[in-house]
């Protein structure tokens, strides 16, 4: 498929499918006054994409930012494969793979180079294979002798991806993943990311709704610091009445006026 290579990767991880690889209760986060995150609770299982929706300014950054211990919680709790977020941080961390909105690189480095440093700050004992691999994975073969900062934007997602999935994290939580990809690197890294939900949770924040309609398990919809929809594709499509989810999450999110 387009030098991206999709296979059947076993990425030795058997989930117990009841076990939940994220909790959230009642988390908040306030700056001063405003409160940007009010009270949300839901809940991401292992072999589920979870799409993560709302306007821009609605909170998502900020939940996934506290998710992976980068931004410390106002109140409440959460915990990722069993870990709470602020009592095991390190532990969080090793267990999640985390692709930023703005997707911070070295761009001076070379993408293999690169790699190779993010796989040794995890301590990959089999390095060289595995960054062989998520170079494959990732479609990156013709890039890998690149310094970061000379690729287009397209090819620089794939590298925040690529590393994100280095260190074979149990959970993956993807902030606008796609952004600035062409249609074919869309297809392509949609493609990836949901062969990587058949054995992860993968936590997916986009703007675009036919992303979520093809590669999403469930649904959550965030607006105001608050959760305003929480339910599978085909459950809020039903309750709704509607066809597709735009108009759905339109409803749920406009200002009044």
């Amino acid at each position: 498929m387009g030098g991206l290579l999709i296979k059947m990767y076993s990425f030795g991880f058997k989930f117990n499918k009841q076990v939940l690889s994220i909790s959230v209760k009642a988390l908040s986060k306030n700056y001063g006054s405003q409160k940007a995150v009010d009270e949300i609770s839901f809940e991401a299982k292992p072999g589920k994409i979870l799409g993560f929706l709302g306007p821009n300014g609605a909170g998502k950054s900020t939940t996934m930012k506290m998710l992976t211990s980068f931004i410390p919680k106002t109140a409440g709790s959460a915990q990722v494969c069993g870990f709470d977020i602020t009592e095991e941080s390190l532990e969080v961390r090793r267990n999640i793979g985390y692709l930023p909105e703005n997707n911070p690189l070295y761009t001076d480095m070379y993408v293999k180079e690169f790699l190779y440093f993010i796989g040794d700050v995890y301590h990959l004992r089999n390095l060289k294979s595995r960054v062989e691999e998520v170079i494959k994975l990732t479609g990156l073969e013709k890039e890998q002798h690149k310094k970061i900062g000379a690729l287009s934007k397209g090819y620089k997602q794939r590298v925040g991806l690529a590393q994100a999935i280095i260190h074979d994290p149990k959970v993956l939580i993807l902030d606008e993943p796609t952004s600035g990809l062409d249609p074919n690197q869309l297809i392509e890294i949609r493609a990836l990311i949901k062969e990587l939900g058949k054995t992860k949770t993968v936590v997916l924040s986009t703007h675009i709704m036919q992303e979520v309609e093809a590669i999403c398990d469930e649904i959550v919809i965030i607006n105001k610091g608050k959760i305003v929809a929480s339910d599978t594709l085909s459950g809020l499509l039903e309750k709704h009445q509607e066809s597709t989810l735009e108009p759905i999450f339109v409803k749920l999110t406009k200002e009044p006026n």
